[in-house]
């Protein structure tokens, strides 16, 4: 093995990625994902291919974490609450969400999912945003799955209490029944206004995943 090989393999490389930036309801959520096994082995373990959160059923996505977890793998999450979102809006809770991670975490190399351009004092020059990296960095894949899988359970916790949503279901995404029980019972704090007024002019559900 090269001396440039042992570096790369010894680079604490931290993937980041987030869940829940396009719903109506709920907070937004993030991970970042430092592995301590190979990739392979992960898969291997949960018996589950390593891909974006959105392409696996919740059961794959928990598997996954779980053997995640096992491995010794470092995970960080944060979480910014709707009534954030409402104050400053997404684009800045979608920038801040990830520069509380990078704060906290120490890595070589910050790979962030997007095109967002992130600086936090003294690391910016090891920050990356790339476009669809959670398709094709294992870092942030898990990153994703572990906020997916994190935001989902908060949207369960919530659904407790205002089944009315279904958010159980739909986990705070604009889906028709949701937008319909909006329009019935109106909206609680955890709805997000802008997202909900854009969602009710244009008269169609919003996607059920972004």
């Amino acid at each position: 093995m090269t001396k440039k090989q042992k570096k790369a393999n010894s680079e604490r490389i931290c993937g980041l990625d987030e869940a829940g930036r396009g719903a109506v309801a709920g907070p937004l959520v993030a991970a970042a994902v430092i592995l301590a096994s190979p990739p392979a082995k992960i898969a291997h373990l949960s018996e589950t291919p390593l891909k974006d959160s959105k392409l696996l059923k919740s059961g794959q996505r928990e598997k996954l974490c779980r053997a995640l977890l096992r491995t010794g793998a470092e995970v960080s999450l944060e979480v910014i609450s709707a009534r954030q979102i409402n104050n400053r809006g997404v684009g800045w809770a979608n920038r801040e969400i990830f520069k509380r991670l990078i704060r906290k975490v120490t890595a070589d190399k910050y790979i962030v999912d997007g095109n967002l351009k992130i600086k936090v004092q003294g690391k910016s020059e090891r920050i990356r945003s790339q476009v669809a990296a959670d398709a094709t960095i294992p870092e942030v894949i898990l990153a994703g799955n572990v906020a997916k899988v994190e935001r989902d359970k908060i949207m369960s916790d919530l659904h407790k209490d205002f089944r009315r949503y279904h958010w159980k279901i739909n986990k705070g995404y604009g889906t028709k029944k949701h937008l319909g029980a909006i329009r019935q019972y109106g909206t609680c704090r955890y709805h997000r206004t802008v997202f909900v007024t854009t969602a009710l002019k244009k008269g169609e559900p919003l996607p059920k995943e972004t």
